[in-house]
C-alpha cells in the first residue's frame, strides 16, 4: 500500500517561504513520477510542478520563478520549496505520485498553504 505524507504547510504573510514535504511508503526509485498539486476553494486542482525520474521539472506557469520541486532519495521524499508567496498560492497542496507511466496516481491527504496580504 503507497502512502504519502505531507507536511510544511501553514500560515505566511505574501513574499513569505515555505517549504513542502512529502515522504512516501515506497522506494523513491520505485516511483515514476512526483508532484504536487493544489486546490483552492471552488477551483479544480491543477498541477504545480512535477518531477520525474531522471530528475526531468514540469512547472506551472504560476510557479515557475518562485517554486523548486526537488528529492532527496536516502529519505524517499520530494520537496516544494516556494519563495515570494502570494495569497492566490493559497491552497490545499497535494503531493503525487505513479509507479509507471500513465498509472494511476497516489495523492497524500494534502496540507494548507494560507498566505495573507
Amino acid at each position: 500500500q503507497v502512502q504519502l505524507v505531507e507536511s510544511g504547510g501553514g500560515l505566511v504573510q505574501a513574499g513569505g517561504s515555505l517549504r513542502l514535504s512529502c515522504a512516501a511508503s515506497i522506494d523513491i526509485f520505485s516511483i515514476n513520477a512526483m508532484g504536487w498539486y493544489r486546490q483552492a476553494p471552488g477551483k479544480q486542482r491543477e498541477l504545480v510542478a512535477n518531477l520525474g525520474r531522471r530528475g526531468s521539472t514540469n512547472y506551472a506557469d504560476s510557479a515557475k520563478g518562485r517554486f523548486t520541486i526537488s528529492r532527496d532519495n536516502a529519505k524517499n521524499t520530494v520537496y516544494l520549496q516556494m519563495n515570494s508567496l502570494k495569497p492566490e498560492d493559497t491552497a490545499v497542496y497535494y503531493c503525487s505520485i505513479t509507479i509507471v507511466p500513465g498509472g494511476r496516481p497516489f495523492w497524500g491527504q494534502g496540507t494548507q498553504v494560507t498566505v495573507s496580504s
